[in-house]
């Protein structure tokens, strides 16, 4: 019986995507702005009130794929990451009242997309993470690569 020699092959790298959606609603508002100057720069999305966005997220991980697995990293676990990282703390919630992250620091979609980092870095192995796609609205995207 011949044993598959897989150390022969040339080391490849691979991008995995895996994509969450979920719901949240905020407020722009800055409070280094007075509120006129809010009201200027975030227009309608400064209402007192707040609005609601169904969120789309891309969550990319870069990395070598196993000769053995033949994976760059388990999607089970990639799932399980992002379930901590995105859906516990952000799936229907208000962002600036529930997600102590957004007390101090405006809830953009830029934002959003650093707090998503910063919280998946704590989870995956390190330099696994590549990049993170915030889809606001089918017109409105953000990328974060962690720079």
């Amino acid at each position: 019986m011949e044993v598959n020699n897989v150390e022969h092959l040339p080391e490849r790298i691979g991008y995995i995507t895996r994509v969450q959606s979920f719901s949240a609603c905020h407020r722009l508002h800055s409070k280094a702005l007075s509120d006129e100057e809010n009201k200027k720069v975030f227009g309608k999305c400064n209402n007192p009130h707040g609005h609601g966005h169904n969120y789309k997220v891309e969550v990319t991980v870069c990395g070598k794929i196993d000769r053995r697995t033949g994976m760059v990293m388990n999607l089970t676990d990639l799932k399980q990451y992002i379930e901590e990282a995105i859906m516990i703390p952000l799936d229907h919630k208000n962002l600036d009242k529930d997600v102590p992250y957004f007390a101090d620091v405006v809830s953009t979609t830029e934002n959003l997309a650093v707090f998503i980092w910063d919280s998946l870095t704590k989870l995956l192995p390190p330099n696994l993470l590549y990049e993170i796609k915030v889809y606001e609205t089918d017109k409105n995207i953000v990328v974060y690569r962690g720079e």
